[in-house]
């Protein structure tokens, strides 16, 4: 069986507020990832990569889990699953009564002269439009820029894909223009567009002032606990 595993270094943040709470993949995991997965497939795959026939099998979910920590130690990437909150309990208690409704990334570090970032993210089609990825991204983004010390986020999205551009924009994120046959999503090499986000503009803009982002949070404190 799956257990708690496997390791992140350094140890990872718990990233919450009212709606939604953060935190890196574990293998315990698994059977909640791949029932959310496995009931969304026809709603995710027009935006994903090819699903091949093992997409959400337990070897694949143990890889794609163990390659995550390894990007994490090594500063290349972070990832995170979003989870519902559904308890006003506290500890274990409130995290057994919660439910894993997505994911979120912070991939393709580049630090030097760049200290950039790209941000992908996913939900359940049951847990859509009903302000979750908003409040996960109000989470992450200032754990991009004040924890990591990141300059700038990156995104791209498909060039007809309204909802994500409108989400993006909503936290600040600035077109920078159309990438033809940008990645192979689906199956077929599809045009994306490109957006990026530094700080100021994050301060700025409308879902950072909105109310899943905490006070601690504007004045520059950590928005975490460990875990």
């Amino acid at each position: 069986m799956f257990g708690n595993g496997p390791h992140y270094s350094p140890t990872p943040p718990l990233l919450e507020n009212d709606q939604v709470y953060l935190r890196p993949p574990r293998l315990r995991d698994y059977q909640h990832w791949s029932k959310v997965r496995g009931a969304s497939r026809a709603f995710l795959e027009p935006w994903e990569p090819s699903w091949g026939e093992e997409a959400v099998s337990r070897n694949t979910y143990r890889d794609r889990t163990n390659r995550m920590a390894r990007d994490w130690r090594a500063d290349i990437a972070y990832g995170f699953h979003i989870f519902e909150r559904r308890s006003a309990g506290s500890g274990s208690d409130r995290l057994a009564a919660d439910r894993l409704v997505g994911g979120i990334n912070l991939n393709g570090i580049r630090r030097g002269v760049a200290q950039a970032a790209n941000i992908g993210y996913w939900l359940g089609e049951s847990y859509t439009r009903r302000g979750l990825m908003s409040a996960a991204l109000s989470l992450v983004l200032p754990f991009a820029f004040h924890d990591l010390h990141l300059h700038r986020v990156e995104a791209a999205c498909l060039a007809h894909n309204e909802a994500s551009q409108k989400l993006l924009k909503k936290f600040g994120f600035q077109p920078i223009g159309l990438a033809h046959s940008c990645l192979k999503i689906n199956g077929r090499w599809q045009d994306h567009m490109l957006y990026d986000l530094v700080l100021e503009n994050l301060l700025a803009s409308r879902g950072f002032r909105g109310p899943a982002i905490s006070e601690r949070a504007r004045s520059g404190e950590r928005v975490y606990g460990k875990i």
